[in-house]
């Protein structure tokens, strides 16, 4: 028999990451023998276990320690990560370590040095630090080139599993332990908006910045004027959408109709099936949304607030887009390095109605991140977590309800002004 033997550290009995080592090792068709086990007495005290794990072949054993690896059983008798020069540029070594999104650390030459940037389904490149030692970053395979120094297999890698999630040992988990369940559509609807404005406002006290991805159902919903409230109050510093959101914000800026559906009325308009295509043209004429907004061709709304607050935006297209507008970025792998570029100082994420980009941004996101994920289908709040993002709690329930709801907590005086300013604008472009 091949064994070895291994040790996790950190919250491992209310994480569940002992009891799903332990299921793994059995599921590989392998068995362990628990050699120590301590366990932490107060709620905040980290446990740690030694197992002795075996297996029939040094192969099967092999598969067994990989797989354990993702939920921190580090081998004790560990070695220096194995590297392999790249020979193809946009290509990984072939055995490459695969990342995931929590905080890992690499072996190299006895000392372990943290990997910088943790991202799901990445490599990690070992490159000089200018003083003499190592550092260890997440590459994107597209951004391999040929000559780079690549990890390879899993020895000399060690995940922090037990750290890694906001409800796990995160300063101030409160503001992100508001329910027992991943997904929420039973929870009271007041208390989860507390806790989530919570949640931001620690973020902000951190000197971190808030993420929103968001789909058009914010306009669709009548969200524009809590929305905006909430950014001219500081709580939306970043924001990644498609070509949907800023269209049919703009459309409600001109027209006041979203999908040529009346904001104030709530019936469809005449001629207002053009009312999107006719706004994406009026952006294209000025340039840019920020040149719209700088010509007066723009005047309210979300985007309008952004460009006034200086919200750093990345519009990502799709091949459904109409226009698309000119900030939108059509190259996919151009827009997911635009979006990697603003997130090392994003403390708080919320993704509101939009399911591609919710899951493009859980696959970025390191596993620190709070991350709320607000959506009336329950299939869009489970699929973040069900791609990888442990760290993704969903609320079920009326995005337009909820978005109110965080801006009367937040920002209650920004959103008594443009709950008045809508009204003034509906009752012009009523009369017009």
């Amino acid at each position: 028999m091949a064994a070895e033997h291994v040790q996790l550290t950190g919250h491992l009995i209310d994480s569940g990451q002992l009891a799903r080592t332990l299921d793994t090792i059995m599921e590989h068709g392998a068995d362990y023998e628990m050699v120590e086990l301590t366990v932490g007495k107060r709620h905040d005290d980290e446990s740690s276990v030694t197992l002795q794990v075996t297996a029939a072949t040094d192969d099967r054993l092999a598969e067994v320690l990989a797989a354990i690896l993702d939920f921190g059983a580090v081998p004790m008798s560990q070695s220096d990560a194995r590297l392999e020069v790249a020979d193809l540029d946009a290509c990984f070594p072939e055995q490459f370590y695969s990342t995931t999104n929590m905080r890992t650390e690499i072996r190299v030459e006895g000392q372990w040095i943290p990997v910088e940037t943790p991202e799901m389904d990445c490599g990690v490149i070992v490159e000089d630090d200018g003083a003499g030692g190592h550092r260890a970053r997440t590459i994107p395979m597209l951004e391999a080139r040929a000559g780079d120094r690549i990890v390879v297999g899993f020895e000399g890698v060690r995940i922090d599993a037990g750290r890694n999630l906001p409800s796990a040992g995160q300063p101030r988990d409160h503001s992100f332990g508001f329910m027992s369940s991943d997904v929420s559509s039973e929870k009271p609807q007041g208390l989860m908006v507390k806790r989530v404005a919570q949640g931001m406002r620690d973020a902000k006290a951190d000197g971190r910045r808030i993420l929103w991805v968001a789909g058009p159902a914010l306009v669709h919903t009548g969200s524009v004027p809590a929305t905006v409230a909430l950014v001219r109050a500081g709580y939306l510093d970043v924001l990644f959408a498609g070509n949907a959101l800023p269209t049919h914000d703009i459309e409600n800026a001109i027209y006041g109709t979203s999908l040529g559906v009346s904001q104030a009325l709530g019936i469809p308009t005449e001629h207002g099936h053009s009312h999107h295509i006719r706004a994406i043209n009026t952006v294209r004429r000025a340039g840019s949304i920020a040149a719209a907004v700088e010509q007066g061709l723009v005047t309210s709304g979300i985007m309008h607030a952004c460009v006034e607050a200086g919200v750093e935006m990345v519009l990502a297209g799709s091949v459904r887009d109409d226009g698309p507008l000119p900030d939108v970025i059509v190259d996919m792998q151009v827009a997911q390095s635009a979006m990697r570029a603003l997130l090392p100082d994003v403390g708080y994420t919320l993704v509101v109605c939009t399911m591609l980009h919710g899951i493009a941004t859980g696959n970025l996101l390191p596993a620190e991140v709070p991350l709320v994920c607000v959506d009336i289908n329950p299939a869009t709040v489970t699929k973040l977590a069900d791609r990888g993002s442990a760290q993704a709690t969903g609320i079920v329930t009326d995005v337009g309800l909820f978005v109110k709801g965080l801006a009367e907590e937040l920002a209650p005086a920004e959103l008594q002004d443009e709950l008045a300013a809508a009204a003034d604008r509906a009752e012009a472009l009523a009369a017009r």
